[in-house]
This record gives C-alpha cells, structure tokens and sequence, in this order.
C-alpha cells in the first residue's frame, strides 16, 4: 500500500522481458477521505429554529392573528348534529366492565333469630316482628344482651344483673328488676318499662327512646350522651306525664369551675 504505483509502461516492459514470473496483482485502491460535517452549518440552522420561535412568543397578543376564524355553523357545542357524526369516545381511565363482587348486588346474610342462655348471658339476637318473647327462671348474676331486635318486644320477668340493648330498632322492652345497669346503644325507637327498680339507664348514641318508671323507680339516673328525642314518663293520678330530657347545655365559667346547665326550659 505504500510503495509507487506501477505504470502501463512498466507492466508492458515486464511482460515483453520473457521473464516467467507471473506479474503481482495491482494493489487496491487508496480509501477516500473521511466524511466532512458541516456543523457549522446545523448549529446554524438550530439557531435560526430557535431565534424563529421566540420571535412568535414576543408578539404577544398579535400571535393570534395568524388563526383562521371559526363560524357558529362549524362549532360542535352549538350543533349537536356535528357531535353526532363521529363515534363515541370512551375515557381510558374509567372501567366499563362490571366488576362480579359488586357489593350492591350481593344479597344481605341473613341470621338465624337467636334467645337462648348461654353461660350467664342470655342472648337475644336477630328477632323481627316478634311481639311475645319472654324470659323465665332468671337469676341475679344473669345478664341480657339484645342485638339487632326490629319491631319486637321482650319481656324479662324476676331479677337480673344488668341488660343491653344495641343496634335495635321500634323495640319495646318490659322487665321487673335490674340491680345494674340498663344501656341502649346506637339504637332507634326504643321503649322502655320499668316494672320494679334500677338504679341506672344509659342512653348512647341513640334516636327516640321512651322510658317508663314506675313508682318504685323514681330515683332512677339517667345518663345520655350523643342522643336525641328522649324522654321520661313518670306516674301520676294513674296515668303518665312525659318530661323530654334535655340535649342542648350551656356552659359557664364561674371563677372557679364550669357550669353545664340545660340550654332549653324542661317544664
């Protein structure tokens, strides 16, 4: 590759020597010169691209000038018909596929209704529109537990320690004694009748609850807490005189303590 490059003459001479050597192959050509990129010339183009742009974002509003003007005809907003012509455009990012364990359509679980002693607990579930319960035979160290009782009532006959009622609705309950407590909790139009004595009913996050005394259960307390429409009956001249129990308070710093005092007139 570097020697000279032989001529025709000389490959003549060679030829016409009578040598019997054969003559060497020509060599191959030089290669070219490397390919020559105009950068200048692309770094000029990239500049006047750019130069070109911020000339339009310096016209300001004028930049609009250059936009063809839409009549009302060719609006799709005041022509329904237009929106019409082409088919409908789902959203990507909503499913339309219905999903099989929707919680709507699967069907409520029912339970089987519930009155049995279990230990000391006398348990009361899942009663509906029963009006002729009752529990016998109860002892002191007995406790009740009604849950989820609709358009039902229960009587409790003797003494028991305590009883619940939670997460029950239009249900009545008549007992004779709790030495306890007596607790309504997150229930709705409940009523109920003392027949002997308690010394305590607890009224917790409930609607509409009714409660009877008799006359050996005036000094009954009662406690409320995040509850609304309730009231007390009390005995008089052989019938009933209901006093609602208060759910609005005022309070008051009087120097040394707060006061709560009942924010409507209880008559």
């Amino acid at each position: 590759k570097q020697g000279p490059v032989a001529s025709p003459m000389s490959m003549r001479s060679v030829l016409t020597s009578g040598s019997c050597l054969s003559p060497p192959p020509p060599p191959p050509p030089p290669p070219g010169p490397p390919p020559i990129f105009d950068t200048e010339s692309i770094k000029d183009e990239g500049t006047a691209s750019r130069s070109a742009l911020f000339a339009q974002l310096n016209q300001g509003e004028a930049i609009t000038k250059g936009l063809r003007h839409v009549s009302d005809d060719q609006k799709t907003h005041k022509n329904p018909s237009l929106r019409n012509q082409g088919p409908p455009v789902r959203s990507p990012t909503k499913s339309h596929t219905p999903s099989p364990t929707s919680p709507r359509n699967s069907p409520q679980q029912s339970h089987a209704p519930v009155l049995e002693l279990e230990g000391k607990k006398w348990r009361v579930e899942y009663q509906e529109d029963k009006n002729d319960l009752v529990i016998n035979n109860t002892e002191l160290k007995q406790v009740a537990y009604i849950f989820k009782c609709n358009k039902s009532t229960l009587q409790i006959k003797g003494k028991i320690n305590s009883i619940t009622i939670d997460n029950c609705k239009k249900f009545g309950l008549v007992f004779d004694n709790v030495v306890g407590i007596v607790e309504v909790i997150n229930s709705r139009d409940i009523q109920i009748q003392v027949m002997g004595k308690v010394p305590t009913i607890s009224i917790n996050k409930t609607e509409g609850c009714h409660i009877y005394l008799s006359e050996e259960s005036l000094d009954c307390e009662i406690v409320s807490a995040k509850s609304s429409e309730m009231n007390v009956l009390i005995p008089q001249e052989g019938d009933y005189k209901e006093f609602p129990v208060p759910e609005q308070f005022k309070t008051a710093w009087d120097g040394s303590k707060l006061v709560t005092e009942p924010a409507e007139i209880v008559g």
